[in-house]
């Protein structure tokens, strides 16, 4: 006899790209429990990407720094206990953790559910899963990991689907956004410059030089994106580039990003959230890796995107500590020429 699914609570607070990569999982148990009540546990700034998306029925909000101060703050420890009471009432069949580590972990325990799934690994927090799956070589990718988690709570139709549901409003607001900035819309390039950790990033004068180019020998303009502590970045590259950039920087919200990228004839980014919505949407895509395995977390299905070294040689480790492989390593000339090579998937090369 199959337990029931048909209140279902998905587990993956943080971070953006991971945030991505899960929603294969969503649509997944969608297909698989059509009439199920599926919820989302996210961090709040991460929640507008979710917003109407035909696949969720609620969001419930994680603030991670919030609740983190329980131990010592009375509001804390009473937000956090509206959260567990919160949770407990929803009386889920299963939860399915794809955060994998203890706090996560511990929540999916506190809700109450009798079923709880997640990966075997980090923090011990199988501890507190009735189903631990652990890693495979052949689901090498984090995407298809967390499919074999959906599949073991009895989910039937495993495909990979990206879904970002298209919203009108951010959608007007970004080609506003854009005609102030001068750019043609039909005729623009993103780059992303930023990331959470410095490793990630490809240096600015090589950010300039390749936006030259794709504007000399392409015609296209060049708007460079990240979040506001990332503007000093775009406007070094504004600052060292021959021809305009455009700074959004900090001037977008997630779903107006989500506009933004869904609309560009090419994408180059570091290995960061903003690059993962871009292989998400399908756009023509050029992302460089360092440390982190493009295996593991490269844009799914698509090893043409990829800049990175060594790229069929480092197994399963999530992480290398190989000095060859430092973002620094990677040439102009490697990025350009993937950058062609996706522009001629497109018939876009002038």
């Amino acid at each position: 006899m199959i337990a029931p699914c048909e209140r279902i609570l998905l587990i993956k607070p943080s971070s953006l790209g991971d945030v991505v990569m899960a929603l294969p999982a969503l649509s997944a148990l969608r297909r698989s429990f059509p009439q199920a009540r599926l919820s989302w546990l996210i961090r709040p700034e991460l929640a507008p990407l979710l917003e109407g998306h035909s696949h969720l029925d609620e969001i419930i909000p994680f603030d991670r720094q919030s609740l983190g101060r329980a131990w010592h703050s009375p509001q804390a420890l009473r937000e956090l206990a509206s959260l567990i009471a919160r949770l407990r009432r929803s009386r889920f069949d299963v939860v399915l953790d794809l955060q994998g580590l203890f706090r996560s972990a511990a929540l999916a325990r506190l809700s109450g559910s009798p079923r709880r799934f997640g990966p075997r690994g980090r923090e011990l927090a199988h501890w507190f899963y009735t189903t631990a799956i652990p890693p495979r070589r052949e689901w090498v990718h984090v995407v298809d990991y967390w499919l074999r988690l959906v599949g073991a709570l009895g989910a039937s139709d495993l495909e990979v689907q990206f879904v970002l549901p298209e919203k009108p409003a951010a959608q007007g607001t970004a080609q506003s956004l854009l005609a102030r900035h001068g750019v043609d819309r039909e005729r623009y390039a993103v780059i992303i410059p930023g990331s959470a950790q410095v490793s990630k990033c490809w240096p600015p004068e090589r950010f300039a030089a390749l936006a030259d180019r794709l504007t000399a020998e392409h015609g296209l303009a060049i708007v460079a994106t990240g979040s506001r502590s990332e503007s000093r970045a775009v406007q070094e590259i504004g600052g060292r580039a021959q021809h305009p950039v455009a700074d959004l920087a900090g001037q977008t919200s997630l779903p107006e990003l989500v506009e933004v990228l869904r609309g560009a004839q090419l994408v180059v980014s570091n290995d960061t959230g903003p690059g993962h919505i871009a292989a998400a949407l399908g756009r023509p895509l050029v992302m460089m890796f360092s440390w982190s395995n493009p295996l593991r977390v490269g844009p799914y299905g698509r090893p043409q995107c990829v800049v990175a070294h060594d790229l069929e040689e480092r197994g399963l480790a999530i992480k290398s500590r190989n000095p060859r492989h430092a973002i620094s390593h990677i040439t102009l000339d490697e990025v350009y020429a993937k950058a062609l090579e996706q522009l001629q998937t497109t018939g876009d090369t002038r």
